[in-house]
């Protein structure tokens, strides 16, 4: 029998064995967490010394982007160290912290997404009881289960893995990720399994019913709507956060429910990169971009405090 107990790390896959290649990523992964740190960084920092943003849309914005920042800080930086010293080594306490930090952002990127659709929903749909709905009060107790949630999830979900027994070393992919952890145990994973997919197609299938019957209510109001600057300032709140919603969460669960026989290294990777390291970097360019209160603010902010605006 294997000694089970000998796991005391593990090794991660890198985006490439050349030296030169290696360098070229470490380049990259720099780059795409500079950016995401400074995108969110700056947005809530616009969002805290602006007081006409002082609202509920750009509270839970800015609580998505603080989740961003420490999402996307689970995985970039130890893909960095990877390619900067070769080493592909993980300890087994550094796995477990991994896994804990990148279910919590995910739970906490679903959860804030459902919470600011349900916020423009009001908004668009009752806008007279608006402030009356979403009080300070409200915001701050939806802020908490959230974050409360998000990390109870990912307790449960780091100790339903970390319970297993595990034969071998190598994780397919550039981080702790589960499925690719329950792939290398030795244990019986049918009850982990039945966990994962069953809470995947339920949460899965929970937040697209609320995003998609938010939108159908939006989408109706809208429509109503004579003026056609309304009409374009409406869409304008709405589409970057449809769009990062369907981008986040159908990688997502493409990567937690495909069958093995689907699943390829390359396929496996790029489906990783895309729900762990792409919406921490697009969701401040995408709401920074597309909202014209932010844009200003952002300006005036940077001719204040570095003497020339932003051209965003």
């Amino acid at each position: 029998m294997v000694n089970e107990t000998t796991i005391t790390e593990f090794f991660l896959l890198g985006f490439s064995d050349l030296p030169e290649l290696q360098i070229l990523y470490f380049v990259i992964f720099l780059s795409i967490y500079s950016a995401a740190l400074v995108g969110n960084f700056l947005l809530i920092l616009t969002v805290v010394q602006n007081p006409s943003l002082h609202s509920p849309m750009y509270f839970f914005l800015v609580n998505l982007s603080l989740s961003d920042a420490c999402y996307i800080s689970a995985t970039v930086p130890k893909s960095m160290a990877i390619s900067w010293t070769n080493s592909k080594l993980i300890s087994f306490s550094g796995c477990v912290m991994q896994v804990f930090l990148v279910v919590t952002g995910a739970g906490t990127e679903l959860t804030f997404l459902i919470a600011m659709a349900y916020d423009r929903y009001v908004a668009i749909c009752h806008p007279l009881q608006y402030t009356v709905i979403m009080n300070r009060n409200t915001c701050v107790q939806m802020a908490a289960a959230s974050w409360i949630s998000s990390l109870i999830n990912a307790v449960i979900h780091t100790a339903n893995t970390f319970k297993l027994h595990f034969c071998r070393s190598k994780i397919k992919q550039f981080f702790c990720d589960i499925p690719q952890l329950l792939m290398i145990s030795c244990s019986d994973i049918t009850a982990s399994v039945v966990v994962l997919l069953s809470e995947t197609i339920v949460v899965g299938s929970f937040c697209f019913c609320c995003i998609i019957t938010s939108y159908g209510f939006i989408l109706s109001n809208v429509l109503k709507i004579k003026s056609a600057q309304a009409r374009s300032k409406a869409f304008s709140t709405c589409i970057p956060h449809l769009t990062v919603f369907c981008l986040f969460l159908s990688t997502a669960m493409f990567s937690y429910m495909r069958p093995k026989s689907m699943s390829s290294g390359s396929m496996d990777l790029m489906a990783a990169v895309l729900y762990t390291i792409l919406p921490p970097l697009l969701n401040p360019i995408i709401y920074s971009l597309r909202n014209k209160e932010i844009r200003v603010a952002m300006q005036k902010m940077s001719k204040k405090l570095f003497g020339f605006c932003l051209m965003i």
